[in-house]
């Protein structure tokens, strides 16, 4: 029996949002993690049992053996380093698949973008789309034909409803519920827990 070696597929930070990427890889067993970018103090270090090899600077190299990244740093205060780390590996030519646990639930009808995860038990329904380097964190739900923003995070238990636009660069907390059908603006931070009701352009 012939079986498809992996694909390898380098992890940018090093930290603990990192360790739930790892799990999400290695339960969808479609990539071999080859390792770790992260700060220059931690090279040598392993997250996982994954080694920690680089720092950014050393992407211009790494770029000419391996060719699929995943941006693992975490988003909440901050997507910042997120979006720059996104930005220098595109400027390099490399690649972002896009990374889907086994237990997620994911439409054959829904539209995800570049360097973006679904996480474990997370459900993107159908006629949804996601933009690119976004998390849909472990649980989260994205309703039917609901828009999710680029460098978003979508975050533990969130439910996203039908309809919903959620604009680029948005934290949307844990337990968070958002109205069916409005409009949530670009660089939004959404409290854990919140029911939002922003009125969209059509209701008002």
């Amino acid at each position: 029996m012939n079986l498809k070696k992996k694909e390898n597929i380098i992890l940018i930070g090093g930290g603990g949002h990192c360790k739930s990427v790892i799990d999400v890889i290695e339960s969808a067993g479609l990539f071999q993690i080859a390792g770790i970018i992260d700060i220059k103090e931690n090279i040598g270090k392993k997250v996982l049992n994954y080694e920690i090899i680089g720092t950014d600077d050393d992407l211009p190299t790494l770029i000419k053996s391996y060719q699929n990244y995943h941006i693992a740093v975490g988003h909440i205060k901050s997507n910042k380093n997120r979006i720059a780390l996104y930005d220098k590996v595109k400027l390099l030519n490399g690649n972002f698949p896009v990374i889907i646990s086994f237990t997620a639930y994911v439409s054959k009808h829904a539209e995800i973008g570049a360097g973006t995860i679904i996480m474990h038990h997370a459900i993107v329904n159908a006629g949804a789309k996601i933009g690119c380097n976004t998390i849909i964190n472990t649980k989260a739900m994205v309703e039917h034909d609901a828009v999710i923003g680029n460098h978003c995070h979508i975050s533990t238990g969130a439910i996203i409803n039908g309809g919903v636009e959620v604009g680029d660069n948005t934290f949307f907390g844990s337990g968070a519920v958002s109205k069916q059908y409005i409009k949530i603006p670009e660089n939004s931070f959404i409290k854990a827990n919140s029911v939002v009701k922003v009125e969209s352009q059509d209701e008002k």
